[in-house]
């Protein structure tokens, strides 16, 4: 049984939480106690019912205020498929913690108010999708029992959204209106908006197919770790341990370390005890070589057929996570996978306007901005454009003063 990641997203009082409370309150995924203890809660819909948000509203803050705050996962299954659900803010200032659930998600739940339609955080958030690279949306016209179950509302809103997402070179959308307070196309087929001819957003999550991401041809393994016993026992032992990110490893595969260029060919791959002749992506493995070459922790195990970009000079994506605003005199840290250097932005190539999605000159960035840049590494990164292999075309910024993280990146070229 396979596993779809999907998050919301949405603008504030969209219904996000309570479209995913109604998933697992509809599906008879909720344990007893937790059934217990919502209908023991003060929080009630205007008509009586249970107020199903609370299910994702983990924080006191969020429970208190009826908002999502931090990002809330949940997991649910039925018997065609298994679900990890993140439950995204939709506050403007909390933009940081839903690019942190959308980062690993194969699926996009857009929540649109049917009684606002198309508004400035639904841009932003179909925005950080497309930058993100998620090929699957699906738009939820929430509310639709505010506005009478409209077609000509859903008919509307469908279609201003269809001019977004051509200009966001969105290909894949699909169009669902529901009411996540009534349970209208939640699991269930409405009976209030008969002239929908589609299906719930339960069937539809059941059979997409969905981009996997970790599917990429290019075979990659930052080193986490080399293995070095130097005992009676295993004095020539020499091993290479980390997770495969993409692709495959053979035994007497070719293989380049990046970034110093040496190669070599596998002798044989070690998962516990076992010694497979294959290891596929997600696997951790030690990974055992026909040559004693020069490896360390950060350096990367490529397929020699396909070698990685590697440079000191990277232009990339960058979408702001701090306070403090971008400054390009201080000397920040960049981590790919296990390599940690020192970095500087070397420019700022623009600044999205994400009321336009113009593209502007900018000189900083401040908290949830998103543009362009080119990052300048102390140390040679291996590493692949986002747009062909995602587990190796991205990392984050880190304040060198606080240690914090500060910025997400999505690689895009080499600056020659």
């Amino acid at each position: 049984m396979n596993i779809l990641k999907f998050f919301t997203a949405g603008s504030v009082d969209d219904g996000k939480s309570t479209l995913i409370g109604r998933l697992l309150y509809d599906t008879d995924s909720i344990l007893a106690d937790q059934l217990e203890a919502l209908q023991q809660s003060n929080r009630k819909n205007d008509d009586g019912t249970i107020d199903l948000a609370i299910l994702t509203d983990g924080l006191r803050a969020e429970r208190e205020q009826g908002i999502t705050i931090d990002v809330a996962y949940k997991y649910f299954q039925t018997e065609k498929r298994k679900f990890i659900i993140a439950d995204t803010p939709g506050h403007i200032q909390y933009t940081r913690n839903m690019v942190t659930g959308a980062s690993t998600a194969n699926l996009a739940i857009i929540l649109v108010d049917a009684r606002n339609g198309v508004v400035e955080q639904t841009v932003r958030h179909s925005y950080l999708v497309s930058l993100l690279g998620i090929k699957n949306i699906v738009v939820c016209l929430n509310k639709m029992d505010m506005v009478d179950y409209s077609e000509e509302v859903y008919q509307s809103i469908t279609e201003n959204y269809k001019v977004l997402a051509g200009k966001l070179d969105i290909q894949d959308v699909t169009f669902i209106p529901v009411s996540a307070l009534k349970g209208d196309n939640i699991v269930h087929a409405s009976k209030n908006m008969e002239w929908y001819k589609g299906e719930s957003l339960l069937h539809y999550l059941e059979k997409v197919e969905v981009d996997g991401g970790a599917k990429s041809p290019f075979a990659r393994m930052p080193i986490q770790w080399v293995i070095r016993p130097q005992t009676d026992e295993l004095h020539d032992y020499r091993g290479y341990a980390g997770r495969i990110l993409s692709g495959s490893f053979k035994v007497n595969d070719q293989v380049t370390v990046l970034p110093s260029g040496d190669q070599s060919s596998i002798e044989r791959i070690e998962i516990f005890d076992q010694t497979p002749e294959e290891a596929h992506a997600g696997m951790s493995v030690t990974i055992h070589l026909k040559d004693n070459i020069d490896v360390s922790r950060g350096d990367m195990l490529v397929n020699s057929n396909h070698v990685a970009q590697h440079s000191q000079l990277i232009e990339a994506d960058i979408c702001w996570m701090d306070k403090r605003p971008l400054d390009e005199n201080i000397t920040y840290l960049i981590q790919h996978n296990s390599k940690v250097t020192k970095c500087k932005i070397n420019e700022i190539i623009f600044k999205v306007d994400i009321n336009t999605l113009e593209k502007k000159p900018a000189y900083d960035f401040s908290l949830n901005e998103i543009g362009r840049v080119v990052i300048k590494t102390a140390s040679i990164l291996p590493f692949d454009l986002y747009t062909e292999n995602k587990a190796n075309g991205s990392a984050i910024l880190i304040d060198s003063r606080t240690n914090l993280t500060v910025a997400a990146l999505m690689f895009k070229a080499v600056v020659e």
